[in-house]
C-alpha cells in the first residue's frame, strides 16, 4: 500500500475537493489519498508574497502529518516551499508544477500554460525559469476578469479557457498545454480530445510521478544541497518543524 499526503497550501476547501477528486481518479488500487487544508492564508495563491504564506503553512502541515506517508504532494500551482521540504522531509515530495512539466516534457517540446488570473503570470514564469523550462515555454495565457468563486473557476470560465488554449496552440506555438493550478484540477479530462494537442492536469501527473518514485525506492539525499538542514539553535518554532530541523543532528 502507497499513502500519499497533497497539501492544498491556500485556506479553500472547495479547491482540496477538487484536488481530492482527481487525486482518487488518478490513484492506483493499492494508493491511499489524504489531502489537508492550510490552516491559515489566502483564498488562492497568485503572487509571490502569498506563495510564502502558502509555504509556511505547507511546511507546518508536512512537518506534522509527513511519517504516516510515503510521499508528500505541494497541491498549488508554483510549488510554494517544495524545494525547501524536499530538504527536511525523509519521503519524495512533488508539486503540481514540476511534475506537469515532466509530464509535458515527454509529450512535446512546446509547452503552454493556461491560468486563471493575469496577475500569477510573472511569478508562475520565475517557477518555470527555476526548473530549467524556460526555453521550452511557448507562453502562459491567463483569464482576465473576476473570479467569483475560486472552486467553481472551470465550471464558469470552461469556455474561456478553451479560448485560452486554442490560441496558445494557434498563435504561440504551443505544442503541449498544462492547465495551471489546482482549480483546474480535472479539466484536462473535460477537455480531451477537444484540443489539437496533448493536456496536461497538474493533479494527476503530481499523483503518478509520486507513486512512481515511492516505488523506485530510489532514497533520499543525505548530502550536497538536498541533505538534511544543518543543525543550529533555533527558537520560536511549532514543535513539529523543530522536529525537522532536529533531525539534522542525527
Amino acid at each position: 500500500m502507497t499513502r500519499i499526503l497533497l497539501i492544498n497550501p491556500n485556506i479553500s476547501d472547495s479547491v482540496s475537493e477538487l484536488i481530492r477528486a482527481e487525486a482518487l481518479r488518478s490513484a492506483a488500487s493499492d494508493t491511499v489519498v489524504e489531502v489537508l487544508t492550510a490552516p491559515f492564508g489566502v483564498a488562492y495563491i497568485e503572487t509571490r508574497f502569498e506563495a510564502l504564506i502558502g509555504g509556511y503553512a505547507t511546511a507546518q502541515l508536512a512537518a506534522e502529518h509527513h511519517a504516516r506517508f510515503d510521499a508528500v504532494i505541494v497541491a498549488a500551482f508554483g510549488d510554494p516551499g517544495l524545494s525547501a521540504l524536499r530538504e527536511a522531509l525523509p519521503v519524495p515530495v512533488t508539486g503540481l508544477t514540476e511534475a506537469a512539466l515532466a509530464s509535458a516534457h515527454l509529450l512535446g517540446h512546446r509547452i503552454s500554460i493556461i491560468a486563471i488570473s493575469q496577475r500569477i503570470q510573472a511569478w508562475y514564469r520565475e517557477v518555470v525559469e527555476a526548473y530549467g523550462f524556460a526555453s521550452r515555454l511557448a507562453s502562459i495565457r491567463a483569464l482576465d476578469r473576476p473570479l467569483a468563486r475560486i472552486g467553481g473557476v472551470q465550471d464558469e470560465h470552461a469556455h474561456a479557457l478553451k479560448a485560452l488554449a486554442e490560441r496558445a496552440v494557434d498563435e504561440d506555438g504551443a505544442e503541449v498545454i498544462v492547465l495551471a493550478g489546482a482549480p483546474l484540477a480535472g479539466l484536462a479530462r473535460t477537455l480531451a480530445g477537444q484540443l489539437p494537442v496533448p493536456v496536461v492536469d497538474g493533479v494527476s501527473s503530481a499523483m503518478r510521478h509520486a507513486q512512481s518514485l515511492v516505488s523506485m525506492q530510489p532514497g533520499r539525499a543525505l548530502r550536497g544541497s538536498f541533505g538534511p538542514p544543518p543543525a543550529k539553535p533555533h527558537q520560536g518554532l511549532p514543535p513539529a518543524i523543530s522536529a525537522l530541523l532536529e533531525r539534522g543532528r542525527a
